[in-house]
């Protein structure tokens, strides 16, 4: 299949390793990745937070660049983004565009997929041949498990990985207080959320609590990190592309 690579806001500015990963992983895998230059933030930050006219040209963008025909399937590490494109979009193209995006938007957002589900539902595969020997524990992102409704595809693709110490998560479907610009809207609030979720992670005794979006490991982590509880995150995507030839650095 040829594959576009979404990377994401976060992902291109803050978390390149988990993009590069996906990329790593989807061309060991078979496929013809391809990146288009002209992609942009897919709305999501625009439209959470009040500004749906905003968002108009940045959906615009994204039925344009990932519409081409050529491409089988868009690709993201990232369940919000995915989510946003598959759910939101259709209401902004609906309330500000045309008839014409509309349609446009139907066609893209049909073939865009988070990480875990295009392997699981697309390609039909569990096992990528992934080499992790860690003890690691799963987050699931809100946006990916009630929007997009994933369920345990990404534990299915960690089950299968090699010499993984694979532990459950205590209240794994709490979410962990980010929310974008809640987080930032409702401190104190998330902060407590943030303190029940490295509450539940430090339980497990997990080297790694892995995720499914960057940003959801961006608030776990700077909490763990400021609490020193010797636990690292890592992108789904990051154990996903490790093998034994090539190591992810640790």
């Amino acid at each position: 299949m040829r594959v576009a690579l979404f990377a994401t806001c976060l992902g291109d500015t803050l978390f390149p390793n988990a993009v590069k990963a996906t990329a790593l992983l989807l061309t060991r895998l078979g496929h013809e990745v391809v990146f288009p230059d002209s992609q942009t933030c897919c709305g999501q930050m625009h439209i959470n937070t009040g500004y749906q006219p905003d968002a108009l040209p940045l959906v615009e963008n994204y039925a344009g660049t990932f519409g081409d025909t050529s491409i089988d399937a868009v690709v993201a590490p990232s369940g919000s983004c995915v989510g946003s494109v598959r759910h939101q979009h259709e209401i902004v193209a609906s309330r500000y565009g045309s008839a014409s995006l509309c349609g446009r938007v139907d066609t893209v957002k049909a073939k865009t997929y988070e990480l875990s589900e295009f392997l699981v539902d697309v390609l039909g595969v569990t096992d990528v041949g992934a080499y992790f020997p860690h003890r690691v524990t799963y987050h699931p992102t809100c946006h990916s498990l009630r929007m997009l409704r994933v369920g345990d595809k990404p534990l299915q693709l960690l089950r299968d990985v090699r010499e993984i110490d694979l532990v459950e998560l205590p209240e794994a479907d709490s979410c962990c207080g980010f929310g974008g610009t809640f987080a930032i809207k409702n401190a104190e609030t998330s902060t407590a959320m943030l303190a029940d979720k490295i509450r539940n992670v430090s339980t497990t005794g997990a080297e790694f609590c892995s995720a499914g979006d960057s940003s959801c490991l961006m608030h776990i982590g700077g909490g763990m990190s400021r609490l020193q509880t010797g636990t690292r995150t890592i992108h789904l995507a990051e154990i996903l592309c490790a093998t034994e030839s090539k190591v992810v650095p640790v």
